[in-house]
């Protein structure tokens, strides 16, 4: 085993330690609590859904650890066995070195990678989910969604991935820079047209209705101090009972989706203020930090790709006998997941800190806490959540605080984290 090898090793290893502990503090901490519901959580949800929610959590979670082995183990046959080298040299002998033939191998590997965790996909789908009450696709649009997904991954990542892989024949040592360029730009152009054009591939778009609701959401946006060109309505009941609001876009492309669901699930009030939590998100400038810290992330993984493309020895660690900027794109993102792993909290903390903001605005426009405290009550409750996750676990992989730390914050009681 080379040196790069064995730090994989450790690397794979330490990252799956981790999660397997985390996951089994979760685990106890749910079943610790299971034996009577804690006071805190009273009046949020009957005991019955509490304990329903309770099993919801164990049994993902032990399915959870399931995958986890797998795509560990998965991973590992794939750096180790020397599989990739041979099937690298395999795919060169045959189609040649162009940058064309390197980014086709590079999605053929993604794309059989992808397979192995199909069965898990399906079964969380149509029997944990079933189980739960909350899936709502059929078989033929789930495979649908899967021939979709595998062509726009096609359609869009091969042509990315050519240019990528030329700009070094064409710009030589400069070329990362670049790159970085190209997918910088990439990424925001998509902020604008993935819900114009892929969305709906998946989804139907509609805008929401005239009504009471659209006039006071329309109140209160204006009343927030934000020009609302869209407030869409997007089915995602066809597949899930789950409900969510995101915001995507930005400038005059900015638009507020509200899940069907989530109409269905909450009152006018409460929309209202899940609503001026997304605006929110716009006016603290969120949307801008996010994307300077993926950027400045981006800008790091493309540098360092630049930077083991020239290093003969990071080939050769990994079984590779020569140099390929198609290969060094391959093995960063295969490897680089087991060191960016340990940076998940630090961003949570930042989407936390967002999160506790776009809260606290909520409040302010509605004029009261209670609203958005009560719309997270119910979507808590219709969607099982855990309240009481352990800390160290929702430290680590929780994006939101959870229901009692806003609550807590929206009424002035609790610190920020």
């Amino acid at each position: 085993m080379t040196l790069l090898e064995t730090v994989f090793v450790i690397a794979l290893a330490a990252k799956l330690l981790a999660e397997l502990v985390l996951d089994a503090l979760n685990r106890a901490q749910v079943a610790k609590n299971a034996k009577s519901m804690p006071p805190a959580l009273e009046g949020i949800m009957s005991e019955e859904k509490f304990q329903k929610a309770n099993e919801y959590t164990l049994v993902k979670s032990k399915f959870g650890t399931i995958g986890l082995l797998l795509d560990a183990a998965i991973l590992a046959v794939v750096i180790l066995s020397g599989v990739l080298p041979q099937a690298f040299e395999a795919w060169s002998s045959t189609f040649g070195d162009a940058s064309w033939s390197s980014a086709l191998f590079l999605v053929v590997v993604m794309m059989a990678l992808s397979l192995p965790g199909l069965p898990l996909e399906y079964w969380e789908q149509f029997k944990i989910e079933e189980r739960f009450g909350f899936n709502r696709s059929t078989k033929g649009l789930w495979i649908g969604d899967k021939i979709k997904g595998t062509l726009v991954g096609l359609v869009i990542g091969f042509p990315l991935l050519w240019l990528l892989i030329s700009l070094v024949g064409w710009l030589g040592d400069s070329w990362w820079i670049w790159g970085f360029g190209i997918m910088f730009g990439f990424q925001l152009v998509m902020m604008v047209l993935y819900p114009m054009l892929i969305i709906p591939l998946f989804n139907k778009l509609t805008p929401l209705e005239d009504g009471p609701l659209r006039s006071r959401l329309m109140a209160m946006s204006d009343k927030a101090g934000f020009k609302c060109n869209a407030i869409q309505v997007i089915d995602g009941s066809k597949r899930s009972a789950h409900s969510n609001a995101y915001f995507t876009g930005f400038g005059k492309f900015r638009r507020i989706v509200l899940y069907d669901t989530l109409i269905e699930q909450l009152g006018e009030e409460e929309i209202e203020a899940v609503l001026a939590h997304e605006i929110g998100h716009y006016k603290k400038g969120h949307i801008p930090k996010m994307i300077a810290s993926s950027a400045a992330m981006m800008f790091a993984g493309f540098w360092i790709i630049g930077y083991l493309a020239n290093n003969e020895a990071f080939f050769h660690g990994f079984g590779f006998e020569q140099t390929s900027i198609g290969i060094a794109f391959l093995l960063f993102g295969l490897v680089g997941g087991l060191f960016t792993f340990w940076m998940t909290p630090l961003f949570n903390i930042l989407s936390r800190k967002h999160e506790y903001e776009a809260d606290a605005f909520a409040r302010d426009v509605v004029g009261d806490w209670k609203p958005l405290s009560n719309a997270l009550r119910s979507l808590s409750e219709k969607n099982l959540s855990n309240l009481q996750p352990h800390p160290a676990y929702s430290g680590f992989h929780y994006s939101h605080p959870t229901l009692l730390e806003r609550e807590a914050a929206m009424a002035g009681e609790g610190a920020r984290s």
